[in-house]
């Protein structure tokens, strides 16, 4: 059995999962999530706890087990707390601004970059104009829009300036070290 597969999932209260066919419908107090799942999983809600089943030992079912109690877990933790994830822009004159509901980022370029928001994502910027803040209740669309923002000025690897995820770390490459040493051209 999947390690991950077996586990439960605890369904805290104000939470209702309907199962149509092959459709999953999770509703919670941030909103709903709706998914289609493999038709082959079996799914069976007991005393407040969800619990996903294969049919067989094939490798693809094997692989689908697990994936299947990830995305449900990953679901029921959305309407019921949502997900977030967090930016910082670096460098000197780099900052991002709110406008409704999107931003905008000033981050190098001679011009700005507005973003606006998928359905069911907002966003958020900080006090002092560096730091942003993703959220929704899907953790795929918030990770997927957070990269996305991200990729319009990924970090530079010689000063670390850009757009990097909260507590990434840039490994700086050394830069010249050839142009301190002789300071001429050989005769």
């Amino acid at each position: 059995m999947s390690r991950i597969g077996r586990m439960p999932i605890t369904v805290p209260p104000g939470v209702t999962i309907a199962v149509k066919d092959s459709e999953v419908s999770v509703k919670g107090p941030k909103g709903e999530l709706k998914r289609l799942i493999s038709p082959d999983m079996n799914l069976t809600l007991e005393d407040g706890k969800l619990m996903v089943a294969r049919p067989s030992e094939e490798k693809t079912m094997r692989a689908m087990h697990g994936l299947t109690r990830t995305l449900l877990a990953n679901m029921v933790e959305g309407v019921t707390n949502g997900f977030e994830r967090n930016l910082e822009v670096v460098g000197v004159g780099f900052r991002v601004e709110k406008d409704g509901p999107g931003i905008v980022l000033r981050v190098g370029f001679t011009h700005s970059v507005s973003v606006k928001p998928r359905p069911g994502i907002a966003f958020e910027v900080d006090a002092k104009n560096v730091g942003i803040k993703v959220t929704g209740i899907d953790k795929e669309i918030v990770g997927q829009t957070a990269a996305e923002i991200r990729r319009i000025r990924p970090p530079d690897s010689y000063k670390g300036k850009g757009i990097r995820f909260s507590g990434e770390t840039i490994k700086l490459k050394a830069g010249k070290a050839g142009k301190a040493v002789g300071g001429g051209k050989a005769k």
